[in-house]
Order: C-alpha cells, then structure tokens, then sequence
C-alpha cells in the first residue's frame, strides 16, 4: 500500500486485520448478496415452478445476476466483456474491455434484471464519454473510458449504441432519458449516412486534394474503390468488408432513431426549424432503408443457393446473417431466403452435440468448438419463428456445457461438453438472460 509510510504503520494494520470477525464479515457479505439476488431477479426464476425451468437454470441465473456487476465499472458505466482472472492473460482471452456492442447486449440483459440504473449509467455517461467527435465508437475501449488497443474498425458498435439506447427507453419510457441522449444518437446517426455514401457511392467526389490523392494511388497500382469504399471488420473483428449483419445493425439503428424521433417531436412542437430538421433526417433514413434493401438483394443474396450472403467477398456460411431477422428484423424469420439460409447453417454449423460454430472455416481457437453466444442467437431465431421446441434444444445445450459455479463460457469442448476459452463471458450471460422469459 503506497500510503503506508513506514514499519510501524504497517505493524499496525496487520494487527487491526487480525481483529477483524471473519465469521461477521462473510455472514455481512452474504447478507448482502442474498439480498442483491433477491433485489434483481427480475424473471422471477426462484419462484416459477415450471419444469422447464430446473434447478440448474435457476444456479445459472444467479450466476449471472452476480456476475453482472463485477463486469460493471461503477464510476464509468463502461462493462468489460468478462472478469480478466487469467493474471498472465494467456488463457483468457484477454477479453478485459468494453466493446460497445457486447455491452450494449449485456446492459439490454440488465434491463431484464431490474438493473436500470447500471444501464443509464453505461449509456448516459459511458458513451457519451468515448463517442468520437465525428459521432462514431472506436473497437473498444478499457472501463475507465480510455482508448483501448484496436486493429480495426467495426461499423456495428456505432449502429449498435443507436439501438441499444432506444431499447433501452422502450423498456423504461423515459423521456428525460431520450432526451439526454438524442444528441449522441443523432451525432451517430450522421456518421451511419456518411458511412452509407461510401458504401452506396452516393457522394459525388469535387474536392480537389482527394482527385490528387486518386490520381497518385492509382498511379501506385490500386484501385479507386479501395480508396473510397469505408470497408469495416465483421462482429467476429477476422474479416474486412461489406457485411449482412453490419449493414442490418444499421437498419436496425436507423428503425431506432424514427422511434426516438417520433417520441420527442411532441417536445419541439414550437421549434419549427428543429421539427424541419427532424423531418428532414427521417426522410433521409426512409431513403438509406432503400438503399441497404436494394444492396443486400443485389450483393449479400446467393441466387444460386437462394441462401443470403454473410458479405459481398465469400460465402462461407456464418451465423450472423441471424442478425438480420433478430435482433434488426431486416428480415421477417419466415421469408423463403431466411428458411433457407437456417436450413444451410444448420447443415454446416451445427455440431452433433446440438451447438453451433460462427462460421465455416472458423480459425480462432482452431475453430471447432460451438459456442454459447451463437446457439442462443439460434435459439432467439427459433423463438421468433414460433419453434419452441428447437429454441429449447439450443437453450439446453447452453445450460449443459456450463461450469460447476454456473458460468458460461465463450466456447464449448465439443468431446467433454464442458466449458473452454473465457469463462463467464458477459455476452453469453446476457443472451442466456434474454432468452429465458420466452421460454418460460
């Protein structure tokens, strides 16, 4: 302790801890607990008496209520992706940072748990604090806030906070939330459209520095579009591109702010040049919905295969495209090309012990072993198209492969069906959570 100044300071200490009632102190820390549970078990779980809902379930759920705040920095609002136990970060995964889209799912799991104040305190003070000046969120950050190291940039973590803020409000009805984070959200937004023109190559190209800029590159042997074109990493941060779920994220985030406007107009009903600004902004989403449809029917649809593409580079088969239909509902989960694509990715994604991979080919880990964050986002699917029944073999798989203690892992040991990789992974804890009420 670097306030201790000198052996006789801490002599005395030592001797002050020894006094300490140990057998006090845990019945006061347990209380405590015993009382946390109580105070966020939101489903009520403990109480239901539903077979579906075992023992085992219910050990989970507590794990997760109190895994949740350690994952939270109380002064920040920032939610680390789990607990770093691993001291020498090699077994870890290293995952001790906040990715703005793991927490903006973990902190829509808050919501289920009566966490309300954890979760305005991510989005009130937490993204308003590392949002970019040009409205964007950087790959992730530490806790606290600052920067963390990045090797890419993900369009989704900007969509995603749009999102996540408007779910958030959908479930408390707050206006004085809405309100307070408008700003931020519309700051994101106007990145998003800037993101689309490049994508889309609406913008016309006048200026005069990026013609010299053009000219010299091309002279150097690349193409104009690799200049241009603001590719971004998919969710799973291994590939670059233009990607399905991405580009469904930003559907997804542009469908929030027409929710969020439509809610606070009544606000400026005297601010005629503020509801003309308003105005003008939806039309701008109505028409980039267009264009994002147009594009995935052009460039992320197999015609072949009628299956959907998880970019315009390949077509490996990749979980993702899920995200599509749920969460962003670009999609509708019985549309004939989203039958078809869970059709593929159940024949080459599944494994045999009822778990799914994230992608064909996966080279993380080896890439062999299913994981809990994707047979969930299958079961969320299954929920959705009203196959109960599949939703639970996919819910089971998840509370089967968890540790002794209740955690669930990033991945699965497909041999021993027991947890691998990052133990008590924020992500998975919180699809879990989500999940549960559905199938009740």
């Amino acid at each position: 302790n670097n306030n201790i100044k000198n052996m006789e300071e801490l002599e005395e200490k030592i001797e002050n801890y020894k006094k300490i009632d140990v057998n006090k102190e845990y019945t006061q820390a347990k209380k405590y607990w015993t009382n946390y549970l109580e105070k966020h078990d939101g489903l009520n779980l403990r109480e239901n008496s539903n077979k579906l809902v075992n023992d085992r379930v219910k050990e989970i759920y507590k794990r997760t209520i109190l895994l949740f705040p350690l994952l939270q920095n109380e002064e920040t609002g920032g939610v680390s992706a789990t607990v770093e136990i691993d001291e020498n970060r090699e077994k870890s995964g290293r995952y001790s940072y906040c990715w703005p889209r793991d927490a903006v799912f973990i902190a829509k799991a808050f919501d289920y748990l009566n966490m309300k104040k954890e979760t305005d305190k991510f989005y009130e003070n937490f993204c308003k604090k590392t949002q970019s000046k040009n409205g964007m969120w950087e790959q992730r950050f530490y806790t606290d806030g600052t920067l963390a190291p990045c090797w890419g940039y993900q369009i989704d973590e900007t969509a995603s906070v749009i999102y996540g803020v408007y779910e958030h409000y959908k479930n408390t009805k707050e206006l004085k939330f809405l309100q307070s984070n408008m700003k931020m959200c519309e700051n994101a937004l106007h990145f998003l459209f800037k993101y689309l023109e490049n994508i889309f190559g609406e913008k016309e190209e006048k200026d005069l520095v990026k013609k010299e800029i053009e000219e010299q590159v091309i002279k150097e042997g690349r193409q104009k579009d690799q200049i241009y074109k603001h590719v971004s990493y998919d969710l799973w941060e291994m590939n670059e591109g233009v990607h399905l779920y991405s580009l469904a994220s930003i559907y997804g985030a542009f469908n929030a702010m027409i929710g969020m406007y439509e809610e606070i107009k009544p606000k400026y009903e005297n601010n005629r040049l503020k509801l003309e600004k308003i105005a003008k902004d939806i039309q701008k989403i109505k028409d980039e919905i267009e264009n994002i449809r147009k594009y995935v029917e052009n460039n992320l649809y197999d015609e072949n295969t009628k299956v959907l593409r998880r970019n315009a580079e390949d077509s490996k088969m990749d979980i993702s495209t899920i995200g599509a239909v749920h969460p962003f509902e670009l999609f509708g989960d019985d549309e004939k090309k989203v039958l078809n694509t869970v059709e593929k990715i159940n024949m080459t994604l599944r494994t045999y012990t009822g778990g799914y991979l994230r992608f064909e080919q996966d080279s993380y880990m080896g890439g062999k072993y299913p994981w809990p964050v994707t047979t969930l986002w299958m079961a969320m699917y299954y929920l959705k198209a009203g196959n109960k029944k599949m939703a639970q073999e996919c819910f089971n798989f998840v509370v089967n492969s968890t540790s002794s203690l209740g955690f669930i892992s990033e991945q699965v040991d497909n041999n021993t069906m027991k947890p691998s990789w990052a133990i008590g992974l924020g992500w998975s804890h919180a699809l879990q959570s989500i999940d549960e009420p559905v199938l009740q």
